[in-house]
């Protein structure tokens, strides 16, 4: 019996097609990483420095309303009444369930933070949390900022 196989090799890449297409895949790696690393193309958020702070407590009443409290000394600064303040109270609320979930208490208060340029924040440093209030709109960054003047706007 005669052998008949025939060699029927597929027409391939040819090879400098395959060599470019490793280098350009080797520099793409290479240039995402050095990026990365450097920071380069990378948003710097504006540099801010705190305007005023605000180290905030707050308590869910019986009657639904939710009481405010300066950290330093527990005076009531403000009271949101029963079904008020809805982003106010959704904020905390999130913040209070990430606290329960991760075992942390109460007594790390929050700060809230007017910074220079305009932006106000709310950090909560037993979770590592930080809500930049900005990206929620005036309106509702408003019900934060009236904690400042509620409580006389100091440092």
């Amino acid at each position: 019996m005669t052998d008949l196989a025939v060699n029927h090799a597929a027409p391939g890449m040819p090879r400098g097609v395959l060599i470019s297409a490793a280098v350009l895949a080797a520099i793409t790696i290479v240039a995402a990483g050095t990026a990365r690393i450097s920071g380069i193309g990378r948003p710097e958020a504006p540099k801010a420095e705190a305007a005023r702070t605000l180290a905030l407590r707050f308590e869910d009443q019986k009657d639904g309303s939710v009481v405010v409290r300066r950290a330093g000394d527990g005076a009531k600064i403000y009271t949101v009444a029963p079904g008020t303040n809805g982003f106010l109270r959704a904020t905390m609320r999130g913040l209070a369930r990430e606290r329960h979930r991760i075992g942390a208490g109460d007594s790390t208060p929050f700060v809230l933070t007017a910074w220079s340029d305009g932006r106000m924040s709310l950090d909560d440093s037993a979770t590592g949390r930080t809500v930049p209030l900005e990206a929620f709109g005036v309106t509702n960054e408003g019900a934060f900022a009236q904690l400042f003047t509620a409580s006389g706007g100091v440092r």
